[in-house]
């Protein structure tokens, strides 16, 4: 799918493909992806003084969240990842948005207190054409991901 905002951002020849989810929160962002086929518990996975995936055998191993749309499965754990989260957010360190299939009340606040969009109900499907690497544009308002491809 093309659309002239896609075109104006990646160039005439852009190829693009639209995601859409319910409604999320947060303003809406372009950058990076990078995706796992794993939970997230920001305070268990993450180095939060460095910003990267620190737990031996998470598929994102030694890669920085830094300012990146962070594509995951499904929160996991308790309270910890919604300060955890607002840590890496005070230390620069926090993704640029948070995408997964199903997201808990934990990690909305979280989110939200760290001013990170967020949006969930990614189909499954749909995460298996996703790769790390990745150029996008999130709209959580509109409940939109635009995929460069």
């Amino acid at each position: 799918m093309h659309s002239a905002n896609a075109q104006s951002r990646m160039g005439p020849s852009a190829a693009t493909r639209l995601l859409r989810f319910g409604r999320g929160y947060g303003e809406a962002v372009e950058g990076e992806l990078i995706v796992s086929s794993q939970g997230f518990n920001a305070r268990y996975d993450m180095d939060l003084h460095k910003g990267i995936f620190s737990r031996p055998g998470h598929d994102l191993y030694g890669q920085s969240i830094q300012g990146k749309i962070y594509v995951f499965s499904t929160p996991k754990g308790g309270i910890a990842t919604s300060w955890a989260l607002a840590n890496l957010c005070e230390r620069g360190l926090a993704p640029l948005a948070l995408i997964c299939r199903r997201a808990n009340p934990v990690v909305v606040q979280g989110a939200v207190l760290a001013r990170i969009p967020i949006v969930d109900c990614l189909e499954q499907d749909s995460a298996d054409w996703l790769e790390t690497g990745q150029r996008a544009h999130l709209d959580p308002a509109r409940g939109e991901l635009i995929v460069y491809t």
